[in-house]
């Protein structure tokens, strides 16, 4: 078979679909690439047996069909290295021998039988696929809110990944490691069924970034599997196991101090102090006056220390409270806008931050746990 095609656009492809390969696969043909020829079609594959993605490569000619693997590093090293113009691949049906060539040079490498790679398999769904129709910075936005609060491996495995809880009219995103929550609710999605399913860590952020930028992507999402397109890329993932925490019965209702300060100001403080915390534990102590905060660390073993503060506007009465370093770093580099606000209560419930404004139709709020405090 051969095909000719432009070297940019298929570069743009493998750099895509070469998100989903693995760097540690239990099978060496997952460290290649599928090419399928069909129809004057070519299709570009990547596997890690969990999930696959594939994306349709626009062709300048061809003749013949067939499918060939080809290492996935050394194509898209060689792709990306070439100048943006028409390359041809000539492919030895028999030997499975290649030829690229463009204006000026050759390369020449061996593939493997396209027949040798695995076909995904999607867990057997036992209900009808929910058909979600929508932009896919919607979807990539979410993404963007709640992956940072995603658990890591030590925790149970259906808070390793980001949940969908799915309404009739909206829908919650929601990612927790039990020390701080994230709730993104979108209701400009109308999904028109109650479903749910846990995302993947992994999934989630090549759904992001192959799909944050398109106009329209559907997603079908069944029980235990999920298919995504756009209708250049086409992913399938299968969603983690487990049920997922009943996440609305930690969120406090009714804090009733409130917090506004400069967003950045905050994060370049609290980023000032860390630098003293105390490695193992983290704690940075906070005192919420009505007009500033003042922040406090130390590390007795090392024999350090830190005191910052900032302007803030603060309603109600004095408060001190101790926030994990780490945690509120993270919630303030995520939270969107100039200011971050956020609704405190007392030195052992948790505290809410949220943005000024959120865009129509969406509502964000981000919990953080606090920290013992026994003093100032």
């Amino acid at each position: 078979m051969k095909f000719v095609v432009q070297s940019k656009a298929f570069y743009n492809a493998a750099s895509a679909v070469g998100k989903v390969i693995s760097s540690k696969n239990a099978l060496i043909i997952l460290d290649n690439f599928l090419l399928e020829l069909k129809d004057s079609k070519l299709t570009l594959t990547g596997s890690d047996t969990d999930s696959t993605l594939s994306a349709g490569i626009e062709l300048s000619d061809s003749e013949g069909e067939g499918k060939i693997c080809l290492s996935s590093r050394t194509l898209s090293n060689l792709l990306k290295e070439l100048p943006d113009q028409e390359v041809t691949f000539n492919i030895n049906d028999s030997t499975l021998e290649v030829e690229i060539t463009y204006p000026g040079g050759t390369f020449n490498l061996v593939g493997i039988n396209g027949n040798e790679f695995p076909e995904y398999r999607a867990p057997e769904d036992q209900a009808e696929p929910v058909k979600i129709v929508t932009e896919g910075k919607r979807i990539s936005k979410a993404f963007d809110y709640t992956l940072f609060a995603v658990a890591t491996e030590d925790f149970r495995a259906q808070m390793q990944g980001v949940y969908f809880d799915i309404f009739e009219d909206h829908i919650n995103f929601v990612a927790t490691d039990t020390r701080k929550l994230v709730r993104y609710t979108d209701n400009n999605i109308k999904p028109g069924v109650k479903t749910s399913c846990i995302v993947p860590p992994k999934a989630a952020s090549i759904i992001r970034n192959v799909f944050g930028g398109s106009e329209t992507m559907t997603m079908e999402i069944g029980s235990r599997s999920a298919t995504v397109s756009d209708g250049r890329f086409s992913f399938r993932c299968s969603f983690m196991n487990g049920k997922y925490p009943d996440y609305n019965r930690v969120i406090p209702k009714n804090n009733p101090l409130h917090l506004v300060a400069d967003r950045v100001g905050m994060l370049n403080l609290v980023r000032r102090v860390s630098i003293f915390v105390d490695a193992g534990y983290g704690l940075i102590k906070f005192r919420f006056t009505p007009e500033k905060m003042l922040l406090k660390t130390s590390d007795s073993g090392m024999c350090t220390a830190g005191r910052d503060q900032m302007a803030c506007s603060f309603s109600g009465q004095e408060l001190t409270i101790g926030f994990g370093s780490e945690h509120i770093i993270s919630i303030l580099n995520a939270l969107p806008g100039t200011d971050v606000n956020a609704d405190l209560s007392d030195p052992g419930r948790p505290g809410l931050f949220f943005p000024t404004e959120n865009e129509e139709g969406t509502d964000l709020i981000m919990l953080l746990m606090p920290m013992t405090v026994s003093e100032f």
